[in-house]
């Protein structure tokens, strides 16, 4: 068996879909794409294809590193989801292939389904108990929240006591028994991040998400030391010497993208670095069904596994949902707050190529938004 075809599908709201073709008539589907930069890993993969034809696409591992480290100049976003979508794409070949779920082939379910979060917004106040409502009447057990929109350097009491209201309306809806994650994406300073983190405390978040972006992750020891509440991070983060120091600074939970930090084949391996820390695994996953599921195949087979980001009815997808580009949604259906255990042969999951090919006709130019503080210069979205 031999790989034949690489193709790559830019598909709305903001996603990149890989399809791997083999001599006999398998294909496997993998996600490889940068929010904002789906044109340039597309172009990523096309170069990256030139190594693939021709291969035996059950050597996953073999691939893995020579695409992560063939060239001179190696790792960032970029080459690092083209990859990761390619190893997506390869495991779904192997899993068909051996007529067995990805993650029999990681070793076998340590779980029979899997705790997933809903997102509920957060950048503006409005509404919010009424979304974490709708959740918790669709049995949904944890949703996240992002802190608040744009951040000063240097918070102001009002600042910090917004970002308490918002999160107290929502705990409020939720009641003791369910979960709240906060998300500061990267917004927060680090003297921003140190006065939040004590004032959220009471409320018990599960975690606070992305304290300080990856530039300041030298200051992560610091927040830890101080921080009443589980710190979380790792969606920009890309390989296992990434996530090394920030586990060595105490971090609880890691964040890898399955789509971003080299695919199934590293994020296993980042899980396994993090339990070795005691840290537990979350997987990053704004994204689409092909994402969610690979990220699901390592979910089931990872015992330090805390719960898992899903993308239904999240404000990016303007245009197209979760579910659109499958031929069958089931798999991927969400019941009292859980995925039930994906048992078909690869990443469980029927992608619609009439579908996704009618959508990349369409195709898209999806940015992030660039803010501005209220005296010009640049904020952190």
């Amino acid at each position: 068996m031999k790989i034949d075809r690489v193709d790559t599908f830019l598909v709305p709201p903001r996603w990149l879909f890989c399809r791997i073709a083999t001599d006999d008539g398998l294909v496997g589907w993998g996600e490889p794409v940068v929010e904002g930069r789906a044109e340039v890993v597309r172009a990523a993969v096309e170069v990256l294809a030139e190594y693939l034809i021709g291969e035996d696409p059950l050597r996953i591992e073999h691939h893995w590193q020579v695409l992560t480290k063939g060239g001179f100049y190696r790792g960032g976003p970029v080459l690092s989801s083209a990859v990761a979508g390619i190893d997506q794409a390869l495991w779904d070949i192997a899993g068909q292939a051996y007529g067995a779920p990805v993650h029999a082939l990681l070793g076998g379910p340590v779980r029979d389904r899997i705790r997933v979060y809903a997102w509920i917004g957060g950048d503006e106040p409005g509404e919010l108990a009424e979304a974490a409502a709708a959740h918790v009447e669709a049995g949904m057990t944890a949703v996240k929240m992002n802190a608040s929109g744009r951040l000063p350097a240097v918070p102001t009491l009002s600042d910090v006591d917004g970002i308490v209201r918002r999160l107290a309306t929502v705990r409020e809806v939720l009641g003791p028994d369910r979960d709240v994650a906060l998300d500061l994406h990267g917004r927060a300073s680090f003297p921003a991040a140190r006065a939040i983190l004590p004032a959220v405390a009471d409320l018990h978040p599960m975690l606070v998400e992305e304290p300080l972006v990856p530039e300041y992750g030298h200051r992560l020891a610091d927040l830890v030391a101080v921080s009443p509440v589980p710190l979380a991070t790792g969606e920009r983060l890309y390989c296992r010497s990434d996530f090394l120091p920030v586990l060595q600074a105490g971090v609880s939970v890691v964040q890898p993208d399955l789509s971003h930090a080299g695919g199934i084949s590293e994020v296993h391996r980042i899980a396994s670095l993090a339990e070795t820390f005691g840290a537990l695994l979350a997987p990053h996953c704004p994204l689409g069904p092909i994402a969610l599921a690979a990220s699901l195949q390592v979910a089931l087979a990872t015992p330090n596994f805390l719960i898992q980001e899903q993308s239904i009815g999240i404000h990016y997808n303007g245009g197209a949902e979760l579910l659109d580009y499958l031929v069958d949604p089931a798999p991927l259906r969400i019941v009292d707050g859980h995925i039930q255990r994906l048992d078909s042969p690869g990443l469980g999951i029927t992608v619609d190529e009439a579908a996704v090919r009618r959508a990349d006709r369409a195709g898209h130019a999806w940015r992030n938004p660039v803010w501005r503080h209220d005296d010009g210069s640049f904020a952190e979205w």
